[in-house]
């Protein structure tokens, strides 16, 4: 709800309507039209079901908390390989997100776009309807498979609110940490 120009940018008010008291957040919109978080939401967790290279039907989710007093709908997330050997390749039509933690997976949510830039090394993750404030989501990527060179993945997480003009809000890295076949071919 944007009503920043009629009311100033607060974080919440209560109004009353026939003596029941309805409270308001509000999300922080600038006279530019760009539209922010007033509390932006936070990464939880990102983890994955498989940590060796080269495997498989491996799945990585990225947990997501949208607060309450967040002021707008959580529209879509990026999330760009920051570090790591190898570009890491998706199925971009078996992502899928839901409420919940990857270990408490409950209401399945429905996507719009979920796109991939190869030169930026950026997925996007678009959500239709988009998420509304006090829910806690897991978006699950499905890698065509793990890296083929171990060490350390850095995915960076960023989070945007509705809005055609809105500020991606950066919530931290996913750090995934892949490790050689260790025990293959007679290696220890």
């Amino acid at each position: 709800m944007r009503v920043a120009t009629l009311f100033g940018i607060t974080l919440s008010l209560g109004i009353s309507i026939a003596g029941v008291t309805v409270p308001v957040t509000q999300a922080v919109q600038l006279r530019d039209g760009i539209v922010y978080f007033v509390q932006p939401p936070k990464l939880v967790n990102a983890t994955t079901t498989y940590k060796d290279v080269n495997i498989w039907g491996a799945t990585y989710y990225f947990t997501i908390n949208v607060p309450e007093n967040a002021g707008e709908s959580l529209q879509k997330v990026t999330i760009a390989q920051r570090e790591g050997t190898e570009n890491i390749r998706y199925d971009l039509n078996d992502t899928y997100a839901f409420v919940g933690k990857s270990d408490r997976k409950e209401t399945r949510l429905t996507l719009g776009a979920v796109t991939n830039e190869r030169k930026t090394r950026t997925l996007t993750v678009n959500f239709d309807p988009p998420v509304t404030p006090g829910q806690t989501v897991t978006i699950a990527l499905r890698p065509v498979r793990n890296p083929s060179f171990s060490g350390v993945y850095l995915l960076g997480v960023t989070a945007f609110p509705v809005g055609e003009n809105s500020h991606g809000q950066f919530l931290g890295f996913g750090r995934f940490q892949f490790y050689s076949n260790r025990g293959s071919w007679g290696f220890p």
